[in-house]
C-alpha cells in the first residue's frame, strides 16, 4: 500500500473507533499484532502494557472501556512514510469510577503490512489520566 493508502486505512480505523465498532478495529489488525499503550514503564492504568495478538488487543479495549469514556479526537494530523503512519492529536474524557475529567495530547504510530496493522504504539503521559482516577 502507498503512504496515502495507509493514511486512509488508519482514518477508517479512527472512524470505526469513533462509532464504537471495536470488532472492525480488531479485525484490521494482524493475528500477531504487537500493541503498546501507553508506551511507558511506570503506568498504573488498568489497560497499560504490551499486548500481543488480537485476543489481547480485545482485552485492552475492554479494560479501557470499563475505566474511561474518551471523547472525540481533536487536532488530528496524519503523516505517513512507507508502511508507517504517525498521528498526532488530543482528546478529553471522563474516568468512570470518579467522574473526573482528563485531557491529554498523544501520538500514535501504526505499522501497516499487507493491509493489516502489524504494530501499534500509543505515546502519551499516563499521569493525565491517572490523576483523574
Amino acid at each position: 500500500m502507498t503512504a496515502e493508502a495507509n493514511i486512509e486505512f488508519v482514518k477508517g480505523l479512527f472512524a470505526a473507533f469513533g462509532r464504537g465498532d471495536i470488532d472492525y478495529v480488531i479485525d484490521a489488525h494482524d493475528d500477531a499484532v504487537e500493541m503498546e499503550s501507553p508506551v511507558s514503564r511506570t503506568s498504573t492504568l488498568p489497560w497499560a502494557g504490551l499486548r500481543r495478538g488480537r485476543r489481547e488487543l480485545g482485552e485492552y479495549f475492554g479494560a479501557m472501556a470499563a475505566n474511561v469514556r474518551p471523547e472525540a479526537f481533536q487536532n488530528v494530523v496524519f503523516t505517513a512514510s512507507g508502511d508507517r503512519v504517525v498521528i498526532e492529536g488530543s482528546n478529553q474524557g471522563t474516568v468512570i469510577a470518579t467522574g473526573e475529567r482528563y485531557e491529554h495530547d498523544w501520538v500514535m504510530v501504526f505499522t501497516i503490512y499487507a493491509g493489516k496493522v502489524q504494530q501499534f504504539r500509543h505515546f502519551y503521559d499516563p499521569s493525565d489520566i491517572e490523576t483523574a482516577m
